[in-house]
């Protein structure tokens, strides 16, 4: 996980918030202050250049490489930025999971869906490497801007879901 608070502004929901005792107030309404605000091209810019660099990281930290990677499940912000990601990495669109063309950005549920979805249409398979990767608001306050997570697969028999269990790292070589 990571955070630079130095782009707070540029991604962000500014009201409602605790700072206030009146969190939401006719005036926030009407001027409009309880929309999110974003400068686009600069999160552009640190989307392209931060997916690459976490998702990367997550699976350097489990000595897995991108050639292990059965399926690609990014943020659903924008196809762009999805798109320039999957080039990025050289991964063909069966690897890429991308459903904002249905519903737009989602927030905070897009992973969930488009995890969804891939499972549902048989894409995810028990044993498979996926890896989740988001980036957001959480240039804001500390919080997350782009994380990864590996994840291994585990399924019954009637094909229910029974449980996502982190990657464990591959044992390293031992030499004499």
């Amino acid at each position: 996980m990571h955070a630079d608070g130095r782009y707070a502004t540029d991604l962000c929901l500014e009201h409602p918030g605790s700072r206030l005792k009146n969190r939401i107030t006719h005036e926030m309404i009407d001027s409009g202050a309880l929309l999110p605000s974003m400068n686009g091209k600069m999160v552009f810019s640190q989307a392209v250049k931060y997916f690459p660099e976490v998702i990367r990281e997550a699976l350097d930290a489990n000595q897995y490489t991108i050639d292990d990677l059965d399926l690609l499940i990014p943020h659903q912000a924008n196809a762009r930025i999805t798109a320039a990601v999957q080039k990025e990495f050289g991964l063909p669109d069966e690897k890429v999971v991308s459903n904002i063309h249905k519903y737009g950005n989602t927030t905070a549920a897009s992973l969930p869906i488009a995890f969804t979805e891939a499972w549902e249409e048989g894409r995810v398979k028990e044993g498979d490497l996926i890896c989740l990767a988001a980036f957001g608001s959480g240039f804001r306050m500390g919080q997350c801007a782009d994380q990864v997570v590996g994840v291994r697969v585990g399924g019954r028999r009637d094909g229910g879901m029974t449980n996502l269990t982190p990657i464990t790292p591959k044992p390293p070589e031992r030499g004499l």
